[in-house]
């Protein structure tokens, strides 16, 4: 069997066709509507780290963030640690990369990549990226810091995303003899929020259904903050009702080229040998709470639930899973696929069971974590080294890096703990969030410290507490002699 991982960037579940309850009309997403009616669709997967770098070296491993310290955007894999595109070149696969990084330290691709530029053997790309001119207001207009922009120039052809994907297909069209995967971390739908036209304005904001609110109760310090230092606070809710139109154009696009990649898997014949999984690393507020983009420290259904569709051949179409999954139960679930042992200790569950037709466990928690303490100056955004731009106040991310920088406690570590039923946010420097997610499915009442929610609140804490002390380390499978050398 063949796999190919089609990875968006920061693309949450709720704004894609068939993930309930908030999702978007499905004909703005129609492949992605395909695939999941050729597959399986997990309706409840999540991500253990809500910023791109941490997120995918969990989802590749097998291991939380803190098991091994990845959790800023500097502290990729090295050589020396497993990841799933190495477990799959040393069984014999080629590994086809075309996008982004964030995952893999320089010296870690010889053993994991057979070829990382894929997008070299686009034939129909005719631009250089359609890269953005930065914002197009001067810089103390509120919108300024928003990340909406103006459309993009050229078509969709212009895009890297484009010019990645067209690569797989001219890949695919070659017939390629041996096990091949192909890896594909795009960058849409990751802001600033715009698109090529027509997908720009190819969404109505009136059409976009009611954001959640800004300002609520119970919220986190950097909810305020953010808002603060980024002036969205001065902007009116039609504006963000506009911005996150423009992000659904966004997936627009993203879904118009999973279409592209399908056609080209039915087109040569390989649909028949080939596992596809979609997927992103996390998601984006996208104008919900008034926010934009996401924060190291933020844990909540916008940002840890992705969409999860897998089409393996020979396994049952159109199931759907309700149950809880985490993102890095893709890891597993591909080496049973491929029949590939792991040879390092991780926490993932394979999904195959679940592919086949089976639901999923019900008890089952996920885990989510993020930020920093004020002991590692090194882990913050916006430091000298790896982000030099963060000190021009032109920069978009200036003030994100200015507020890290300021008040560290604003983005203070934190873990979550998801069940079916409710959330639990612990954070040692900042505020704990409790969510009754039956009564509350879009976080906006926290009953953290409500007598009601005693009970749940010491099991759902004991749990957590128990996670960490299973998954604080891991042991290598190799042995050393006791022995003097």
């Amino acid at each position: 069997m063949n796999f190919v991982f089609f990875i968006p960037d920061e693309l949450r579940a709720e704004s894609v066709g068939g993930f309930s309850p908030y999702s978007q009309p499905p004909g703005r997403t129609p492949n992605m509507t395909r695939l999941a009616a050729e597959g399986t669709r997990f309706d409840q997967c999540h991500v253990q780290h809500t910023v791109c770098t941490p997120s995918r070296c969990s989802f590749t491993t097998g291991w939380y963030p803190h098991v091994r310290g990845h959790r800023t955007l500097w502290h990729m894999l090295r050589p020396d640690e497993p990841n799933l595109l190495k477990y799959l070149k040393q069984a014999g696969y080629e590994v086809h990369w075309g996008g982004k990084n964030d995952l893999l330290a320089p010296e870690s691709f010889a053993e994991s990549v057979t070829d990382y530029r894929l997008g070299a053997r686009a034939r129909r790309a005719t631009g250089t990226g359609g890269a953005a001119h930065g914002p197009p207001y001067a810089l103390d207009d509120p919108r300024y810091y928003s990340f909406l922009y103006e459309p993009m120039e050229g078509g969709i052809e212009a895009l890297n995303d484009f010019r990645n994907v067209d690569g797989a297909v001219e890949f695919l069209r070659s017939n390629p003899s041996g096990r091949f995967a192909i890896y594909l971390p795009l960058s849409f739908p990751h802001c600033p929020y715009h698109a090529p036209l027509p997908f720009h304005g190819l969404v109505d904001p009136g059409d976009v259904p009611p954001l959640r609110p800004a300002d609520v109760p119970g919220k986190p310090d950097f909810h305020r903050l953010i808002r603060q230092t980024r002036r969205l606070d001065r902007l009116e809710e039609d504006f963000f009702r506009t911005l996150h139109a423009v992000y659904l154009g966004m997936i627009a696009v993203t879904d118009t080229l999973l279409g592209m990649l399908l056609h080209a898997l039915d087109e040569t014949g390989h649909a028949g040998d080939t596992a596809v999984f979609l997927f992103s690393d996390h998601g984006d507020w996208a104008g919900d709470y008034g926010l934009v983009e996401k924060w190291p420290s933020a844990l909540d259904d916008t940002l840890t639930r992705v969409p999860l569709l897998a089409r393996v051949p020979g396994m049952a179409p159109g199931h759907v899973v309700e149950e809880p999954v985490e993102l890095f139960d893709v890891m597993a679930t591909t080496l049973e696929l491929a029949r590939i042992p792991a040879r390092h200790t991780h926490f993932a569950r394979s999904l195959v069971p679940q592919l086949r037709g089976a639901p999923g466990d019900p008890d089952r928690a996920v885990f989510s974590e993020g930020g920093y303490d004020p002991h590692e100056p090194h882990a913050f955004e916006g430091r000298s080294e790896g982000g030099a731009g963060l000190r021009d106040p032109g920069h978009i991310y200036y003030p994100k890096g200015r507020l890290q920088q300021n008040i560290p406690e604003s983005v203070c570590r934190s873990a979550s703990i998801r069940t079916g039923t409710h959330r639990l946010v612990r954070r040692p420097l900042g505020t704990n969030e409790l969510y009754d997610l039956r009564a509350d499915p879009q976080e906006l009442r926290n009953v953290h410290g409500r007598s009601e929610y005693a009970e749940v609140q010491r099991s759902l804490e004991s749990r957590l507490l128990d996670w960490y002390v299973r998954t604080s380390d891991v042991v290598p499978f190799e042995e050393h002699a006791r022995g003097l050398p």
